[in-house]
């Protein structure tokens, strides 16, 4: 089983990770909606308890994935905290075991833990397994919360 150690974003196995995460959607990234467009995390943004980036690491302790939730403004008309799960991603060899799922449900459970009662996230409908990831964990469809040019799909998902 794979571990998993909180880090900064600015941390050269989360520099890497994210570096990697951003070239796999580059490369496939759908040509019809432009060119991809990687956004890097501040620190700050992770940093609790206004958020928090996790890294994977295998039993040789090498860095294999990572994700992050970070506070993010509350839905208009409310007072809610909210947070949004971020870079979500897995070496390809490290896929399909279940570390995916293990990875978002301890992101779920740290932003709870800083006040969450409310989970958003982004995605792209070419990430047909991610978006099957995110609704079996619960996750609806909701209105756009952001304008990130790389999302066609968000999602939503009451806490706490």
């Amino acid at each position: 089983m794979l571990r998993l150690r909180e880090a900064s974003v600015t941390d050269a196995d989360a520099h890497a990770l994210l570096g990697a995460y951003f070239a796999e959607r580059a490369a496939g990234f759908p040509a019809a909606q432009g060119e991809y467009r990687p956004a890097w995390p501040t620190a700050e943004q992770f940093t609790p308890p206004a958020g928090v980036f996790l890294i994977v690491v295998d039993e040789s302790d090498a860095a294999v994935g990572c994700g992050g939730a970070r506070r993010i403004r509350p839905r208009p008309g409310t007072r809610e905290v909210r947070f949004e799960i971020k870079h979500l991603w897995l070496a390809p060899s490290e896929r399909g075991g279940g570390e995916g799922r293990r990875l978002l449900a301890e992101l779920e459970r740290r932003a709870v833990e800083y006040g969450a009662r409310e989970l958003v996230l982004d995605t792209n409908a070419s990430l047909e397994a991610a978006g099957g990831l995110y609704r079996s964990s619960g996750y609806v469809a909701v209105e756009p919360y952001n304008d990130n040019p790389n999302a066609t799909n968000w999602y939503g998902k009451r806490v706490g």
